[in-house]
């Protein structure tokens, strides 16, 4: 199999792996024991989360662990909505998650106020649309960094700064970007910040959120006072261990890695550009988050072409794997001002250091036959396309 699918989760590192196994098999006890076996675990636990702090350039004691980034998500925006309840205007992008996106749904349901902010054509946020927007009724503003579907990268920095002239707590997903790019919540500026271990070569089932010393959210559910009483439960240790080495690997290893996957991305989009009624969706490779390739093609379905690549083989996305079963567009792609059947015919390729320069070439010419094979079956007149939406470039401006 060629699995070019690493946005929506990637291969487990063989370090990590090896880090978990003990915790699985002999230090098996509960962290909060006061047994030598229990403060064997707690110190596993200490030392993943210095690994993890100290990446992102904070404190041990500003990150709690979760069980992912939907979690932490829910936990930053619902916890800050508790935290402040004089304010109740929330400020998010139209290219969040579906964890953002529908918390921001459930607060309108309670009465909130909710900005969408809306993006370009290439799915970037405007920080002076951010300054038109932002009032003294503004609890917090959460703004992904690096998006999981095109690859946009927004200037945290600078939205974080606008958020702030207003007291307005700062929160980004920061899933995709942890681990594939430099993150340091000190030189951005944000209050709270979500990650996720299974995006950049760590374990399922295991995220965390960076909570500032400025800040200090509500927690959600009652229990006994772990992670510093803002999550409660037994932490899962083997998976924490895991996460703490995948992001001490990922750490390492960027300058490597960046160097290895950026010119496959380069002659994948070179590649996939050659194929007829094609475009790009989102900024151009060298601007986009490490390893994401996502491409309309005009006239044929997504799931048609992912599922004639999955026989041969080759492991795609048609979106975001949170919401792959739904039949609706992606909220991303039209977000960017794609039209339904564009968004519906759009393929995400995602590389990680594993990947292969052979495998890249074997990927562009498959979809080249299965586009051909799936068009050879369509009726379509690209002319009476091009007349209603304007011919288009594989590059798409912002």
């Amino acid at each position: 199999m060629i699995y070019f699918d690493n946005n929506d989760t990637t291969p487990l590192h063989p370090e990590a792996l090896e880090a978990m196994l003990p915790y699985f098999r002999d230090k098996f006890a509960n962290p909060a024991s006061l047994h030598s076996l229990g403060l064997e675990t707690e110190s596993a636990l200490d030392e993943a989360r210095g690994k993890i702090s100290g990446a992102i350039g904070a404190d041990a004691r500003e990150l709690i662990f979760t069980s992912g980034a939907t979690e932490a998500n829910n936990i930053a925006i619902f916890g800050a909505a508790r935290a402040r309840p004089s304010r109740k205007h929330l400020i998010i992008s139209t290219v969040e998650h579906a964890s953002v996106l529908n918390v921001a749904r459930r607060l309108e349901d309670d009465g909130y106020r909710v900005t969408r902010l809306p993006v370009d054509g290439q799915g970037y946020v405007d920080p002076a649309l951010l300054r038109d927007t932002i009032d003294d009724d503004t609890f917090m503003v959460s703004i992904v960094h690096a998006n999981h579907e095109i690859g946009v990268i927004q200037d945290i920095r600078k939205l974080a700064e606008i958020a702030h002239e207003k007291d307005a707590w700062f929160h980004t997903d920061a899933a995709q970007a942890l681990g594939k790019m430099p993150f340091n919540v000190a030189e951005l500026g944000v209050d709270l910040a979500s990650f996720n271990g299974h995006k950049l070569h760590g374990p399922k089932g295991v995220g965390g959120l960076y909570v500032s010393r400025r800040t200090r959210p509500k927690r959600l559910m009652e229990g006994a006072p772990q992670e510093f009483d803002l999550r409660p439960g037994t932490e899962n240790v083997p998976a924490i261990v895991g996460f703490g080495r995948a992001v001490e690997i990922a750490v390492r290893d960027l300058p490597d890695v960046t160097a290895h996957v950026k010119p496959l991305m380069k002659r994948l989009a070179e590649g996939l550009a050659r194929i007829p009624h094609s475009h790009l969706n989102g900024p151009p490779p060298e601007e986009r988050l490490l390893g994401n390739v996502n491409v309309t093609f005009l006239y044929i379905e997504g799931e048609a072409i992912l599922m004639h690549l999955s026989n041969r083989g080759i492991c795609v996305s048609s979106g975001s794997a949170c919401s792959s079963k739904s039949l609706t567009p992606s909220t991303v792609l039209t977000a960017i001002g794609l039209l339904h059947e564009e968004a519906h015919g759009a393929i995400r390729f995602s590389l990680s250091r594993f990947n292969s320069s052979d495998e890249v070439e074997t990927v562009i010419s498959k979809v080249g036959e299965v586009v051909d094979l799936l068009r050879s079956m369509t009726a379509f007149v690209p002319e009476l396309h091009s007349e209603r939406m304007g011919a288009k470039s594989f590059y798409r401006k912002r």
